[in-house]
């Protein structure tokens, strides 16, 4: 998980667009202007993938290897995701917060996309709660940098390295209101468990007048037309009690 590319404004005189790929740092007419996602799946018309792909694994293999080194001694980790766009001002972004310094208190540390919003709102609390506050950052062309409250961050180049990283740290997720991003890392959750490849693994969706669209959805198309089953809706808690949030992830509160 060696490096990420995001673009972010430098504010110092003279200075303007620059992505950080890792411990590379491009300005101005150095930028690229495609990430490393997007040139690993641009195969379309192009025979010269059969002679790059290969050697791309290598760059693979060294994030999974940081990603392992780095995150080995971590201990037991909670993973906390939710939309960047989620404003300081906002009473998710208080909760976030909250919620983050509780679960430091409980022992645990806390894992984010490292992002802003609601990602920064937890690494915040896990900061100054005097934790473990953990930034697991991807390379996005509108997505500023690391968040100033992450104190233990890695920046990846690759989705689905990453996606390791969050699953194979965390013992549960709390799940905040959020777009696209958390809907995927939310289903990878719940796909996991559904099929067995991780075993007890406590899913929280915070904020009930959000997720109840979907959870109604999921349940009278979903489930009625035998999609899914009933106890697959049993693989979240839905809530808006930080308490019980935090009960629910770290095994210590019943299910009501």
């Amino acid at each position: 998980m060696g490096s990420q590319e995001h673009e972010a404004v430098d504010n110092a005189p003279g200075r303007g667009r620059h992505v950080v790929q890792g411990s590379v740092i491009r300005r101005n007419n150095q930028v690229q202007e495609t990430t490393t996602d997007q040139r690993l799946l641009a195969s379309a018309g192009d025979v010269a993938w059969t002679r790059t792909d290969p050697w791309r694994t290598m760059r693979i293999q060294a994030e999974f290897v940081e990603g392992f080194g780095t995150l080995a001694d971590l201990g037991p980790a909670i993973s906390l995701f939710g939309s960047a766009r989620t404003r300081p001002d906002s009473p998710m972004y208080a909760a976030a917060e909250r919620m983050a310094a509780r679960l430091v208190e409980e022992g645990y540390a806390v894992i984010t996309g490292g992002g802003p919003g609601v990602m920064e709102a937890a690494n915040k609390g896990a900061d100054e709660a005097g934790g473990t506050s953990v930034g697991l950052g991807i390379e996005l062309p509108f997505e500023a940098s690391m968040n100033p409250h992450v104190n233990l961050g890695i920046n990846f180049r690759y989705f689905f390295v990453r996606k390791v990283m969050f699953l194979k740290y965390a013992r549960g997720f709390i799940v905040m209101p959020g777009g696209l991003g958390t809907f995927d890392e939310l289903f990878e959750a719940l796909t996991l468990a559904q099929t067995g490849k991780v075993q007890h693994f406590p899913v929280v969706l915070f904020g009930v007048d959000y997720w109840s669209g979907l959870v109604g959805w999921l349940r009278e198309r979903c489930l009625a037309e035998g999609y899914i089953k009933e106890k697959d809706l049993d693989m979240f808690l839905v809530t808006d009690d930080e308490q019980e949030a935090i009960a629910h992830v770290t095994g210590k509160g019943e299910r009501t």
